[in-house]
């Protein structure tokens, strides 16, 4: 299910990456005193009184055509605005109803979309008076707020909760898996949907950035009905030329959010890139099936034992993505494209793999007959059973005397040795430990 999506407009400097770092409690945009220094959106997951949502951070909206860079920082704000569910505009409390923020007004009645007011920077009772002018702007109640001191950040989410749609999951047919085609433009993506279709289905091009849109493609074999989204290259940041390219990229994540399966794909000659790694990462954290895809191997010379060490490297650099099968063939001369619904076939399964009670204890106790759990200051941490919780990712329940006796090393030794026993090839395995007094 696609997590609905809000995003934060607003004119340079008024808070709103700060804003945004409250919200989704880690800081992961640049904040500075500097107006326009979010060149770029920024994305993460956020949760309020058990709703989920993306939050999506943006560069300031202005109206200043000097700066060249201003056109395309106020292109990137309005698509973010047709790709949002809810809109957060965010103005300055300290500078009050500002003639860019009437123009931003007059961009967000367009859209159509809820739109919730917080009037940043209102440190005080006399801040909050002064905040009531905001009500000229006709957006209704203006939500006065402190992002740098977190003040009021509470009614301001409960706003903006009550404005997010009605959560709608997607309605496939029985027996259909839905697999997003993710990757940095130009890796193939568009021309691995064809292949497998057999047609042009997908415009194809060297351009980068060609595929805007995520694309749903149908295909079926032997009884499986399986929903190919070739999606939007996810370009690294600072080498977006066309504004359009940044918030196709929220539909990139919504395509993940979305599948079953995703496949990872990789230039077989470039290797694996940093923006490589910040995808694959998006997909691991949304606890999606996976393989890793390695495009145009036609193109690199090769010995007998080229296939190994690129998978060596591959296991390197995406550390955390161990899991996952490795797929080589080159959409081009549909070299092993026909492998690619068997695999997805067999990840998606391991997904959605549940193991018993028993069968799943009786591993445990053999590993920590293998290697007894750590102790800390006498105390010895005490496994007394698991329990699988859910599938879609694999989730695994242990309850345990002391969560905080659980180390993440022990907790891994525990994952690899599930993985022997079980397999979960494709997928990521959610570990939970509870003190057995929580169970339910």
């Amino acid at each position: 299910m696609a997590k609905p999506i809000v995003a934060i407009v607003g004119r340079p400097n008024v808070g709103k990456s700060t804003l945004f770092n409250r919200i989704a409690e880690k800081r992961v945009s640049i904040v500075d005193d500097t107006p326009g220094v979010t060149r770029d959106r920024i994305y993460a997951d956020a949760e309020w009184t058990g709703h989920e949502f993306a939050l999506v951070d943006t560069g300031g909206i202005d109206f200043n055509e000097a700066d060249e860079l201003l056109p395309a920082m106020r292109n990137q704000a309005k698509l973010a605005m047709e790709e949002a569910d809810v809109i957060l505009f965010v103005v300055d409390g300290k500078v009050g109803i500002t003639d860019v923020d009437q123009m931003i007004v007059s961009m967000l009645r367009t859209t159509k979309k809820p739109v919730v007011l917080a009037v940043n920077k209102v440190d005080n009772l006399k801040g909050v008076t002064d905040s009531y002018e905001f009500y000229g702007l006709g957006l209704g109640e203006p939500f006065a707020v402190s992002a740098i001191n977190a003040l009021n950040l509470g009614d301001l989410l409960d706003a903006i909760v009550q404005a997010l749609p009605e959560e709608a999951p997607v309605e496939d047919e029985p027996d259909t898996i839905r697999v997003a085609v993710v990757g940095r433009p130009n890796v193939g993506k568009s021309s691995l949907v064809n292949a497998l279709l057999g047609q042009e289905r997908v415009v194809v091009s060297n351009i980068p950035g060609t595929t805007r849109d995520a694309v749903d493609t149908y295909f079926k074999q032997d009884g499986v009905t399986f929903i190919f989204v070739d999606t939007a290259g996810m370009r690294r940041r600072g080498r977006i030329d066309a504004a359009l390219e940044r918030y196709s990229v929220i539909r990139s994540l919504r395509a993940i959010d979305r599948a079953d399966v995703v496949l990872m794909l990789i230039d077989a000659v470039d290797g694996v890139t940093e923006q490589d790694k910040k995808i694959a990462g998006y997909v691991h954290e949304s606890g999606r099936a996976s393989v890793l895809v390695v495009n145009k191997w036609d193109l690199l010379p090769k010995d007998g034992k080229t296939s190994l060490r690129y998978t060596e490297t591959l296991r390197h650099e995406l550390g955390f993505m161990q899991y996952a099968p490795v797929v080589f063939l080159s959409a081009l001369t549909k070299q092993r494209v026909t492998r690619i619904p068997e695999v997805v076939k067999f990840v998606a399964e391991q997904h959605a793999m549940r193991v018993s009670t028993s069968l799943l204890n009786q591993v445990v106790r053999d590993a920590v007959g293998i290697n007894p759990p750590p102790s800390d200051r006498g105390r010895k941490l005490k496994i007394f059973y698991a329990t699988q919780a859910a599938v879609r990712p694999p989730t695994i329940v242990f309850f345990v005397n002391d969560q905080e006796l659980m180390h993440f090393s022990y907790l891994r030794f525990l994952e690899n040795k599930l993985r022997e026993a079980f397999g979960f090839e494709g997928t990521p395995l959610k570990l939970v430990v509870r003190p057995r007094q929580q169970e339910e």
